[in-house]
């Protein structure tokens, strides 16, 4: 009997071993992956378009981001990297308000943390007009709609005009509305698009790119590492104090059976 028990003790001690082993485990590959998802993220922007007028205010958040880690707001124009609030825009938080662009502030911009972690970057456009393309600043997903506007600031009435759109510098087609709409998007609508209306101009060429739906897993990851992952951490240490609580009563029993009594 007293072998028998334990036998059971020790294999309790190896299974609760192997348990703790395969949560760290675990535990390691999603500290992993969120360090890899961190790469994947975009920062927010409002207008969420790609080019803006001159003069206009653009505003970027970092929201997606733990701004405790000391993220900032960079970019990258006329080739120099500078961050938020050095010679140009205003940040608070995570947000960065960008009043009064020039056209020297195209360029791309990204949420840096202080130790050299990046999100991918988005790129701004800035035009003096009149005529800009509104389109999506990050990928699009692959079969969903997509919204490629044409828009005109000096067009007061919004009168029916003749609107062309151009992917890689090829005729597309004209239409009346300001609005080309790409139903069932894939990767073969990737390029680079503008358009032009008619005596007004044409905007500035804008690349429309695409994701395959696979890389939504990465989002499902992203989400663990930064809103679900306190709480794994916590079923993880509950795990572990009901193992050895378990095994410290196992020790308990142990000591108080018939076969540790040498009277006779």
């Amino acid at each position: 009997m007293c072998l028998l028990f334990t036998y059971l003790l020790n294999f309790h001690m190896l299974f609760v071993s192997s348990v703790i082993n395969t949560w760290l485990l675990l535990v390691i590959q999603i500290w992993d992956s969120c360090d890899a998802q961190t790469n994947s993220a975009f920062p927010h922007v409002v207008p969420n378009t790609s080019q803006h007028y001159e003069y206009s205010t653009v505003s970027f958040d970092c929201k997606e981001f733990d701004v405790s880690l000391g993220w900032k707001l960079m970019r990258k124009a006329t080739d120099v990297d500078t961050a938020c609030g050095t010679s140009w825009g205003v940040f608070s938080g995570s947000i960065c308000i960008f009043r009064n662009v020039y056209i020297e502030d195209s360029g791309q911009y990204w949420c840096e943390s202080g130790d050299g972690k990046k999100s991918n970057p988005v790129n701004i456009t800035i035009s003096p007009g009149p005529v800009i393309l509104e389109s999506p600043l990050i990928p699009a997903l692959e079969g969903n709609t997509v919204s490629l506007r044409c828009k005109n600031s000096t067009d007061f009435t919004k009168t029916s005009t003749s609107i062309s759109f151009y992917k890689n510098g090829i005729f597309i087609k004209s239409i009346s509305t300001s609005t080309l709409i790409i139903r069932n998007i894939n990767k073969s609508h990737e390029g680079l698009y503008k358009c032009s209306i008619s005596g007004a101009g044409e905007s500035p060429e804008s690349w429309l790119a695409v994701r395959s739906r696979d890389s939504t897993d990465n989002e499902m990851v992203t989400l663990l590492c930064y809103d679900q992952l306190p709480v794994f951490l916590y079923f993880l240490l509950r795990t572990v104090g009901t193992i050895l609580w378990v095994t410290l009563l196992l020790v308990v029993l142990r000591k108080h059976q018939p076969w540790n009594d040498h009277a006779i």
